[in-house]
């Protein structure tokens, strides 16, 4: 498996730096949040992507893809009831796609709760088939470009939609593409009845990325998670995709979260050999 780390809680560093730093500290990958570079990656010329392509080959990581889809620009929803809307939405992951394919990277991660919520009034299985088929206009551009969507289970604190890793596996099974699969995020797995390590042996047919990040927010190795068996787990099901440091609790500072998190989970699969 490689280590990846995401830069948004980098807050206010240009992305050159953070792969610098990423770089030097051990990391493989940095996992890119696309509000922290534009509003809108339509904003976003060739030349500046082919520069940050550049920088990431130059300090020695790869960009792993991206994540936090749809912050920016405002109004996006991915199954809105409104046509407009959805397509405007459709239309936008069809950009990031392409974008996410000129930086080199080969994931995105379909997180995004407020934008997927299941509003008052609405019904479920006709929300359920309206994400699918947004998702599936996108598969054959994600194909083009080597990019595959990963749907993310989020809490029930975060989101009334995709709430498990199981539903996350049902909606891969039934769109059925193999540029569209799951991935397991600890923080969010942690609300789950089953443990996260346990998430990951029966999603690890589609596991496709991995985001750690203890129960309270914070980075691998600043809380009490277990992140023993996840790792041994991601050892016995013979992952070896990323694995990818994203936190919400900014404390201390992105150094310290970095390098911490890091050596943690290094650690622990030195002592797993």
């Amino acid at each position: 498996m490689k280590f990846g780390t995401c830069n948004e809680y980098f807050e206010g560093w240009a992305i050159e730096d953070v792969f610098d730093y990423a770089a030097a500290i051990g990391y493989d990958g940095v996992e890119i949040a696309p509000f922290t570079l534009a509003d809108s990656v339509d904003d976003i010329p060739g030349s500046r992507r082919d520069e940050i392509r550049a920088a990431a080959e130059k300090a020695g990581v790869e960009i792993i893809g991206l994540h936090w889809l749809l912050i920016k620009p405002e109004g996006l929803y991915t199954n809105h009831v409104d046509d407009d809307i959805r397509n405007r939405t459709r239309d936008y992951f069809q950009s990031l796609v392409r974008f996410c394919g000129d930086l080199g990277g080969k994931v995105m991660i379909i997180g995004s709760p407020k934008q997927r919520n299941v509003q008052p009034g609405w019904d479920y299985d006709e929300t359920w088939e309206r994400t699918k088929n947004v998702f599936h206009d996108c598969l054959p551009l994600a194909a083009e470009n080597d990019v595959t969507l990963c749907i993310e289970a989020l809490s029930p604190a975060q989101t009334n939609f995709i709430q498990t890793a199981a539903e996350a596996r049902r909606m891969v099974a039934e769109i059925d593409h193999p540029n569209f699969q799951t991935m397991v995020d600890v923080c969010s797995g942690s609300s789950e009845t089953a443990p996260p390590a346990q998430l990951m042996r029966e999603t690890k047919d589609q596991l496709w990325h991995v985001h750690v990040n203890d129960a309270n927010q914070r980075g691998p190795g600043f809380g009490e998670t277990d992140f023993v068996s996840v790792m041994r787990t991601l050892r016995e099901i013979d992952y070896q995709k990323y694995v990818s440091v994203e936190v919400f609790n900014m404390e201390p500072d992105p150094r310290s979260i970095a390098a911490g998190s890091l050596k943690y989970l290094q650690g622990i699969v030195d002592s797993l050999d």
